[in-house]
């Protein structure tokens, strides 16, 4: 294929991790040595910075504090939650890119996102080939969640599976300080998805985990998880149990909703606002036992606990980012970057390529035989699957004993 010359856009979307930036880096730095890449522009907030003609020059940036993107949480050019229209129905956004890349000369196109960052990666492909206009559109991987379709795992979520196992941890350790009687509910992330909850099956197998852990998977019976509840606490005098927000009941309603109304607040993908089920479920417990029950619900500190980042994530973030941009200047387009995983002991993962129609608004779920018979525990084909996702440290740099994030110069670009 005839080598496409052109400026690039990079833009970052959905809910941050600890490693998106470190994908970021890896299309950045990639791009600024390309021969075929004449300019690297970072779009502000995701596609809204297109559409608002918000880009920032990278070549601007100091290196030095780029560099500094590996090791750097959440989305350093902004994110959104912007969902676009069906072209077929309205193509004014669609019109307005095409607009923005003409402008600029945007030949390549970078989105950094989850399930609905793909859907919007995938309109921009396909409208650009209808319009006939040369762009090379690649999607990277990025989502706590792990929720993904066709690829091994996810960047971010090994991460944040790491904070959260380590979290788990430590609270185990201080639930059980005292002689007295207590119950312990945590509330951890996933929507329809329960990878993140699961994680907390890595403090199990270490021995100082939750003793039940519930996923969306399977439908939640309140009646059961009271007596799966007390039948541990009556046999330990203490139960931790692990509960991803988006657990539901047979009827699929969210069992947050048995006590609050967040879950009839929506984003512009549909997406329920979710949260305050540990506290639900603590009140529940509370009052059907009478025993000492503490909630704790992780929320935001699980996506960018860049301090425990794991070191496989990091570089598998900044690796996606790479290849991205090195397969779109050999010619591919309209595709994600995804991991395979080529071997287990050792570990070893390598990327992929998989069409954007495909990975667009799918969603992978944990597979039921990885989930016990009774629904609240892992198995140990879970435990080889996330933990080699885990490892390694960050080398996130400190000052004055505390991070030291990059800090970047955001220059407007101009024509």
């Amino acid at each position: 294929m005839s080598e496409l010359r052109g400026a690039c856009i990079i833009g970052q979307s959905g809910g941050p991790t600890s490693v998106i930036n470190a994908s970021a880096y890896g299309a950045i730095r990639t791009a600024l040595d390309s021969d075929s890449i004449t300019r690297v522009l970072g779009a502000a907030h995701g596609i809204k910075g297109v559409l608002d003609d918000v880009l920032y020059d990278m070549s601007k940036e100091d290196p030095a504090e780029l560099e500094r993107l590996k090791y750097t949480p959440s989305s350093a050019l902004g994110s959104c939650r912007y969902k676009l229209a069906d072209p077929d129905e309205d193509d004014t956004d669609y019109k307005r890119i095409l607009e923005i890349f003409k402008k600029y000369d945007v030949r390549y196109f970078f989105y950094n996102g989850g399930n609905d960052s793909m859907d919007t990666c995938n309109k921009i492909s396909k409208y650009m080939m209808k319009v006939g206009y040369e762009c090379r559109v690649m999607g990277i991987p990025k989502t706590i969640d792990n929720d993904l379709f066709g690829t091994d795992h996810c960047p971010g979520y090994g991460s944040a599976a790491k904070y959260v196992a380590t979290s788990c941890m430590e609270v185990f350790h201080d639930a059980n300080v005292y002689d007295t009687g207590q119950i312990t509910i945590i509330e951890i992330m996933g929507r329809h998805a329960g990878w993140l909850c699961a994680a907390s099956a890595l403090a199990t197998h270490m021995g100082a985990g939750p003793d039940l852990i519930y996923l969306p998977e399977l439908a939640f019976d309140l009646d059961t998880f009271l007596k799966d509840v007390m039948d541990v606490y009556n046999e330990k005098g203490k139960c931790i149990a692990a509960v991803s927000e988006g657990i539901h009941d047979k009827d699929g309603k969210f069992i947050s909703e048995y006590g609050s109304n967040l879950a009839s607040t929506t984003d512009s993908f549909g997406h329920a606002q979710l949260g305050g089920l540990a506290a639900t479920l603590a009140s529940i417990v509370k009052e059907k036992t009478g025993a000492k029950v503490r909630d704790i619900e992780f929320s935001l500190l699980q996506r960018c606990a860049a301090h425990v980042a794991s070191e496989v994530d990091i570089e598998e973030a900044f690796m996606a980012g790479k290849v991205a941009v090195e397969q779109a200047v050999a010619g591919v387009t309209d595709k994600m970057v995804a991991f395979e995983r080529t071997s287990q002991d050792p570990y070893k993962c390598e990327p992929k390529l998989i069409d954007l129609t495909v990975v667009a608004n799918v969603e992978k779920k944990v597979p039921r035989e990885w989930i016990n018979e009774d629904g609240n525990g892992l198995l140990l084909p879970f435990i080889d699957y996330a933990l080699p996702l885990i490892q390694g440290e960050t080398k996130l740099g400190k000052e004055h004993g505390l991070p030291r994030f990059a800090k970047l110069k955001k220059v407007r670009a101009t024509v």
